[in-house]
């Protein structure tokens, strides 16, 4: 069975990034200030990565359609600073035996809802 992990980013002067494990329950919310929304997504897909440790297929849900489509190589990545980030993921990826980054509709985001978005 898959691992699936729901990921949000909220950017601005109080933003914060997160996400969700739904098999687990485990969940994680970090307050980081004046990050974009789409370097939000980012840091939520790498501390989700970095934290969930197994050889099970791993998918991710997104509502951030840039994001997910720029990680999937269908997007260039034209700001140097989510270029880097978009970086460590795929290295992260590599790690893993099978990661897949797919995008949903806000309102089917689990992650969200910790974000109060």
């Amino acid at each position: 069975m898959p691992i699936n992990i729901f990921v949000d980013g909220s950017g601005g002067n109080d933003s914060g990034y997160g996400f969700y494990v739904t098999n687990t329950g485990n969940s994680l919310y970090e307050k980081k200030p004046n990050l974009t929304n789409n370097q939000a997504e980012y840091m939520a897909i790498i501390h989700a990565l970095k934290t969930i440790n197994t050889d099970d297929e791993i998918i991710i849900y997104s509502d951030s359609k840039n994001t997910v489509c720029q990680l999937n190589h269908e997007y260039a990545i034209n700001n140097d600073q989510l270029r880097s980030l978009a970086r460590e993921v795929w290295v992260l990826i590599k790690l893993c035996k099978s990661v897949k980054i797919i995008w949903i509709p806000r309102n089917k985001n689990l992650a969200g809802k910790m974000l109060g978005s």
